[in-house]
């Protein structure tokens, strides 16, 4: 699979090199300027790809990658302090709502001062 990738990269390379070379040219004749400039950003855009063959998975979507990562490493923390944090006893709602009471009295009187 990765020998098909590599040959088809390299097909792309010599391929977007011969659309570069033919938009050039007509870049060159002014009168031809207005289909020489498509045909050189469509060159560009066949080099992208091609380096992209080129390239492993992880290197091509670093963010996909990243976020794989992301969720198992978040995923095991949380498992990690939810047994830490089994013993801990939660706040129940009451006491919860008369502390958000008592910091909103103090927002307000700074607020106003």
């Amino acid at each position: 699979m990765r020998v098909l990738r590599a040959l088809a990269g390299a097909l792309m390379w010599i391929v977007a090199s011969v659309v570069c070379l033919v938009a050039l040219v007509l870049c060159v004749t002014v009168v031809l300027l207005p289909v020489g400039i498509p045909l050189l950003m469509l060159g560009r855009r066949l080099f992208g790809m091609a380096i992209r063959l080129f390239m492993p998975p992880g290197a091509r979507h670093p963010v996909k990658t990243a976020g794989k990562a992301s969720r198992s490493a978040v995923t095991g923390a949380a498992e990690a302090l939810g047994d830490r944090l089994s013993d801990v006893p939660r706040p129940d709602g009451k006491a919860v709502r008369k502390r958000l009471k008592k910091t909103r009295k103090r927002v307000r009187k700074v607020a106003h001062a």
